[in-house]
């Protein structure tokens, strides 16, 4: 069984930094893609940002700039670097992973961490 375990979530003021990380753990034969979403009260969840195991990396449009993901494939962890924060960055963010096992791939999901930015 895959596990996907996050930290780094919290509160933070207005132009304040988090670095979130999502490690990956169970009978993994190595991970493709991995990527960060977020879901804020009373919206759908959205993408933030993907990387995949090569390094190329994709970000939504709102973080661009302020947000970097990286990843540690040793270490089946992505993290995802957020600075110049504001208020519409509150949500709850959930790690996702492509995981290869066997010849399949599977997707999982974290169980999210919240992320308040106070203004």
């Amino acid at each position: 069984q895959v596990h996907l375990v996050e930290s780094g979530g919290g509160l933070v003021q207005a132009g304040g930094s988090l670095r979130l990380s999502c490690a990956a753990s169970g009978g993994i034969f190595s991970i493709n893609a991995m990527g960060w979403y977020r879901q804020a009260p009373g919206k759908q969840r959205e993408l933030v940002a993907t990387i995949t195991r090569d390094g190329s990396t994709n970000y939504a449009d709102s973080v661009k700039g302020r947000f970097t993901i990286s990843r540690d494939n040793a270490k089946n962890t992505v993290y995802l670097q957020m600075n110049s924060l504001n208020p519409e960055d509150t949500a709850v963010y959930y790690c996702n992973a492509l995981v290869v096992m066997s010849i399949y791939e599977y997707e999982y999901w974290g169980q999210g961490t919240q992320v308040t930015v106070s203004s």
